[in-house]
This record gives structure tokens, C-alpha cells and sequence, in this order.
């Protein structure tokens, strides 16, 4: 892999982390209900998890490849999703993400970082 890819590739996966982490805190204890009703945390995990999926979808080909147990599948349907305007769709989706995807991709990326830690440094 190329310096310049293995940088951009390590910052998005800090972003897919940070990004990951903070759903993680701002769904913390709401059902789905109350998430659907705030009018401040719901916009924000949106921000968030449209964030996610973006930079997931920037990731390079052959990265995908050495990280298979990430759902890219399910992230880039999701990204699509996320793009709707509102309704029960689009609430299902951030449900989803909020409570399945994140969880595993976050699981996921803390195994890859012990078994292969070049793809999260920055470093040319």
C-alpha cells in the first residue's frame, strides 16, 4: 500500500471510529422511540452515522478485502439509506445502524487494529 493511501485509509478509520463511538454515547440507554422523538440527538446521530458510511465508502478496494468481516455490504446500502428525507424507512435504517451495524463495525475494527495495526497508523 502507498504512504498517501495508508494515511487516508488510517484517517478514515479514525473517522469511522470516532464517529462509531460517539452513536454509541449519544444512544446510550433511549429506546428507539425516544431516539426518534428527540429533536437533538436524533439529527446527531444521523450527522454521525452519514459520516460513517461516507467515509467507509472511501475506503480503497483492496483494504476492503483485508477487513471481510465488516459488513461493506450492509454500509453501503446503509449509506443510501440515510440519505432519504424522513419516514418509517429512514427511522428503520438509523435504528438498524444504531444498534447492529455500529456495535459489530466498531467490534470489528478494534480486532483489526491488534492483528493488523499498519492499517490505523498514520504514517508515511
Amino acid at each position: 500500500m502507498q504512504a498517501t493511501s495508508n494515511i487516508a485509509t488510517s484517517a478514515l478509520l479514525s473517522i469511522v471510529e470516532h464517529a462509531g463511538t460517539a452513536v454509541t454515547i449519544l444512544i446510550e440507554g433511549l429506546a428507539q422511540e425516544e431516539l426518534m422523538r428527540s429533536r437533538l440527538t436524533r439529527p446527531e446521530v444521523l450527522r454521525q452515522l452519514k459520516s460513517l458510511a461516507d467515509s467507509l465508502a472511501r475506503i480503497a478496494p483492496e483494504v476492503r478485502r483485508d477487513m471481510p468481516e465488516l459488513d461493506w455490504a450492509g454500509w453501503d446500502a446503509m449509506r443510501d439509506r440515510l440519505r432519504r428525507r424522513s419516514g418509517e424507512a429512514l427511522d428503520e435504517a438509523l435504528w438498524f445502524a444504531c444498534e447492529s451495524l455500529v456495535p459489530a463495525t466498531l467490534l470489528w475494527l478494534r480486532v483489526y487494529r491488534q492483528s493488523q495495526p499498519g492499517l490505523f497508523l498514520m504514517r508515511s
